[in-house]
């Protein structure tokens, strides 16, 4: 098969590490599709587009053939309702370009566990499924733009041919600058503004966090069941949980992320202390960091997202995800979480976004 992929969303967490992925393995022809905002990994074709217009995607790509495309983007709005009206565009307005083409031969999207938790305007309140969560528990009963980006892409599955494929993974580790979910380099910037300021390394987040059971996701994992899914009979018209395979608490995790920083983390209280109301001081630290340290990076609103890592680290409950049916139908990957977050700490020294 001559295998040319579209990644929506490739200079992301969740786009890069993808293309860089398919880009190792040699036998891919690949492209992004973006605003051009942000340059692209290596061995990518950039594509400049407004995705939330049909005419701009129709236009950027008239005449322009792929076997496989990969939703891995998001555009945050300030209501639910907007979420549902932006993102699912943005993936009917590509299927509708694609689709009639008859070349397509899968679709990915990437969504997430708020399939199960519910939505930022309605996070994790009311009835939530029993943990681990399970591919079988299906949606809740509320509006959540997952859903409707998921019916744009059975709609057009079944109307041109193609088979698809959801991915929802739990919150993901792995590198990229300047997108809006990004708890790795958060926690790496935490971190290095305690070490350089002398401030207490708390953890952020709630007690139910701290003490119970929980599962992160490499990028770099999920770039792996990317293909897998979208090369895999098996693996056709289904939707997947994708986490590294491992599970820990954030009161074991937290001393080890300190550990390899060279700080102490601070004992924790029971009380839950947002960092986006606790990093008003934070951007002039950085800039100052940055700049003794010759950091590639001084803006560091391009490197957190304060309020991201405080919704998921704050979370009343338990969150666990089961692996059960990627493994029955044959994808066995395991990575080490903290080794996933050593790996990307390593990275972002080599790339001096935080100090060697």
């Amino acid at each position: 098969m001559d295998k040319r992929a579209l990644i929506i969303g490739g200079t992301g967490i969740v786009g890069r590490n993808l293309a860089e992925h398919l880009h190792a393995r040699g036998d891919w022809t690949i492209a992004g599709l973006s605003r051009g905002r942000t340059p692209v990994p290596a061995g990518m074709e950039p594509i400049t587009a407004d995705l939330t217009s049909a005419a701009s995607v129709a236009d950027a790509l008239k005449e322009r053939q792929f076997s496989h495309v990969f939703f891995t983007a998001w555009a945050r709005q300030a209501t639910e309702a907007e979420n549902i009206r932006v993102n699912g565009a943005m993936v009917g307005n590509v299927l509708a370009a694609l689709g009639p083409g008859g070349a397509l031969s899968h679709a990915a999207l990437v969504t997430g566990l708020k399939h199960y938790l519910g939505p930022f305007e309605a996070y994790a309140q009311g009835s939530v499924p029993t943990t681990p969560f399970r591919e079988e528990q299906g949606r809740q009963p509320v509006d959540n733009f997952y859903y409707e980006q998921e019916d744009r892409l059975f709609e057009a599955a079944s109307r041109y041919g193609f088979g698809w494929s959801v991915h929802r993974p739990h919150t993901i580790i792995g590198y990229a600058v300047g997108n809006a979910m990004n708890m790795g380099v958060t926690l790496a910037v935490y971190a290095t503004l305690c070490k350089e300021t002398g401030a207490p390394f708390v953890f952020p987040g709630s007690a139910a966090q701290w003490n119970g059971l929980t599962d992160m996701t490499d990028a770099r994992l999920l770039a792996r069941h990317l293909e897998w899914a979208a090369t895999s009979a098996p693996a056709r018209d289904e939707a997947f949980n994708v986490v590294n395979g491992d599970v820990f608490r954030w009161n074991w995790m937290w001393a080890r992320i300190a550990g390899y920083f060279g700080i102490e983390p601070a004992p924790f209280d029971g009380e839950t202390r947002p960092l986006d109301s606790r990093m008003q001081q934070a951007r002039a630290q950085w800039t100052d960091i940055a700049a003794r340290h010759g950091l590639a990076e001084q803006d560091i609103d391009r490197l957190v997202s304060w309020w991201h890592t405080d919704a998921d680290l704050g979370r009343p409950m338990e969150v666990l995800t089961d692996m059960s049916k990627s493994r029955k139908l044959g994808f066995l990957d395991y990575q080490s979480t903290p080794d996933a977050f050593f790996d990307l700490f390593d990275r972002l020294k080599r790339e001096r976004i935080i100090p060697a």
